[in-house]
């Protein structure tokens, strides 16, 4: 017994004729108005009455299964990154190449991707036969990794975020190296499919690293001080912040913490950039 055709899988069906729009493959069912049209547009190579073409099958705006060429550049089981095309209610759709999205179910994603990002995603086929997308990478990613074996405590690593959890967030670098941020080396919001920079923090004994999204206490001292100055100079030069202002409007104005802020002061007091005026602060001449 022959499968049902159905929108949203790729099969293999020989051309039974031709016309001026197309080419139309025998669907099997013995009917020849069940024929599929490949239309001219959607074919990628010439075809010829009694060739088997591997097609991707879809609807048309008239909701007539349709077939082209343009089948997805991966396997079922397959990882890549793949474009958020479109959202809906119940999911997303992503581009695999194919000539119509790939759906993916709400339950599939990580996180509310938005359209036009970009994504891990795996092709597998659903409960009806149709090919969807999911954003439960882990087990492939893990697959597909190698051990960190050239990379030392403070290097920079790249990648893309595939994961986050309350725990942290889970990157699959450039180099195939699995790379976990605990929550508070997470100075931001981040998002799935987020590509990112990491400084490496610890390389674990299975060659997996933990690594950090701050910055050096160093550099994130000078980016503090940063932050105050240019709020000084854009305010007359003065600073109406101090010791005693409360943390959540410091943080409103400054995103830092009051430690932070503290710290930051005192580094532009050291190096006399800043001078005190009662309980408060403004440039110094």
């Amino acid at each position: 017994m022959k499968t049902e055709l159905k929108p949203g899988t790729v099969a293999e069906l020989k051309v039974a004729r031709t016309n001026e729009m197309g080419a139309f493959l025998d669907a099997g069912t013995g009917n020849t108005s069940h024929d599929i049209l490949l239309h001219k547009a959607q074919q990628t190579a010439q075809v010829n009455v009694g060739d088997t073409v591997k097609v991707f099958l879809y609807l048309d705006p008239k909701r007539r299964l349709t077939a082209s060429m343009r089948v997805p550049k991966m396997k079922v089981g397959q990882i890549a990154r793949l474009k958020v095309i479109n959202t809906t209610e119940d999911g997303a759709f992503v581009d695999a190449g194919a000539e119509r999205g790939i759906f993916m179910p709400f339950a599939e994603m990580c996180g509310k991707p938005k359209v036009g990002e970009i994504v891990w995603a795996k092709l597998y086929v659903d409960k009806s036969g149709r090919l969807a997308a999911s954003m439960d990478v882990a087990d492939e990613i893990r697959r597909a990794s190698k051990p960190a074996v050239d990379i030392k405590r403070g290097d920079n690593v790249t990648g893309a975020i595939y994961n986050i959890t309350e725990a942290g967030a889970f990157i699959f670098s450039d180099g195939r190296h699995i790379v976990f941020v605990p929550q508070n080396e997470i100075p931001r919001a981040l998002r799935v499919g987020e590509v990112v920079t990491a400084r490496v923090t610890f390389v674990r004994d299975d060659g997996r690293l933990n690594a950090s999204l701050r910055y050096t206490k160093e550099l994130e001292l000078d980016r503090d001080a940063e932050k105050i100055l240019a709020f000084m100079q854009d305010n007359g030069g003065e600073l109406v912040f101090n010791d005693k202002s409360p943390p959540e409007k410091i943080f409103a104005v400054f995103h830092l913490s009051k430690a932070a802020f503290k710290r930051a002061i005192g580094h532009l007091f050291k190096q006399r950039l800043i001078e005190k005026v009662g309980d408060n602060f403004k440039l110094a001449k």
